[in-house]
């Protein structure tokens, strides 16, 4: 097994293969690269950045892009707006308009600045031209979604090149594909901020990501800010939970699932993760670490045998609410 750990998207990047070569990490580590120019709010030649500085005209984006603004509006409808991929200009009003380690104490005083989000209604795609255009009002924010998407994209690239397993990490949001090291699969940690050690999991096939508000926090005008906000204000987002890892069969359902169950706190998250066939752990302000069902098997694969998600390599995975689930 090769390994290789460097810089992209803001974070750092883990990847690994089994029965692989150091040239499949050059191709991962130049292919994370690539999507990080294409997808970064704070390149100004990325083209999300030209898509958000052209409002009312079509930006004609890679295939890559085009179809994650659809994902990432796809998960606004389908999570009733507790995803929300425009929140740039409230993420830019709240004082993280650069990237976070250039985040300082610059709007730490003054009244508050919140801006709440409109949703995705302005946001218009044009197939025929591979164009996505925006009104004056929206700022695209990709955000989390764009590390799980890459993790999904490079693992599924490195198995199609030839290596007989790997696992793709960036910065948390880790997709696992093809044959583990392992009969345990791969042994990965599913992190619990804010509420003591990570979770040791085993897992042959399929996503972790984890979101939370004690990492990704500064000063802000009227205390403390962090990335994860309400869309019906902009303020910051407090629903009790301070951090929620979630195990799904990819890496975009899994990172929209972790916004969408924070945004809707324990008891309505609980609910969310049971819709869509995923466990995980929530951990609470106090520092309380609850497993969603079935997490147990995966705690126990760690040591036993693997446990495979379904749908994780073959079908499409999808976000639903609970009533979605129900009207099925």
């Amino acid at each position: 097994m090769h390994e290789r750990r460097f810089p992209v998207m803001g974070t750092t990047a883990h990847v690994l293969v089994v029965d692989g070569t150091p040239a499949d990490l050059d191709r991962a580590q130049h292919r994370l690269e690539d999507l990080e120019r294409r997808w970064s709010r704070f390149r100004p030649d990325s083209e999300l950045s030209q898509v958000n500085a052209r409002p009312g005209v079509p930006v004609i984006v890679s295939a890559e892009t085009y179809q994650l603004l659809g994902q990432a509006v796809a998960a606004w409808r389908l999570t009733d707006g507790l995803f929300d991929p425009t929140v740039g200009a409230t993420m830019v009003a709240a004082g993280y308009g650069d990237s976070f380690d250039l985040v300082g104490t610059a709007h730490a005083s003054g009244p508050p600045a919140h801006v709440r989000p409109p949703g995705p209604a302005g946001v218009v795609f044009h197939p025929y031209l591979g164009a996505v255009e925006l009104t004056a009002d929206v700022m695209i924010d990709l955000g989390g979604i764009a590390k799980g998407a890459a993790a999904d994209l490079v693992a599924a690239e490195l198995l199609e090149s030839g290596v007989a397993g790997c696992c793709v990490n960036v910065g948390g949001d880790l997709r696992v594909m093809g044959r583990p090291p392992r009969p345990q699969g791969w042994q990965v940690r599913l992190e619990c901020p804010g509420g003591g050690p990570a979770i040791p999991i085993g897992l042959v096939d399929g996503a972790v990501c984890t979101t939370t508000k004690v990492i990704r926090r500064w000063p802000g005008r009227n205390g403390w800010e962090h990335h994860l906000r309400n869309a019906d204000s902009g303020a910051p987002l407090e629903t009790g939970l301070a951090s929620v890892s979630i195990i799904a069969a990819r890496g975009v359902q899994a990172e929209v699932l972790t916004k969408a169950i924070f945004a809707a706190g324990a008891e309505a998250g609980t609910a969310i993760a049971a819709a869509n066939g995923v466990t995980g752990a929530l951990v609470d302000d106090d520092g309380l670490v609850s497993s969603l069902p079935g997490l147990a098997p995966f705690t126990a694969a760690a040591m036993t045998a693997a446990v495979a998600l379904p749908g994780s390599s073959q079908e499409r995975a999808e976000v639903a609410t609970p009533s979605d689930r129900e009207a099925a």
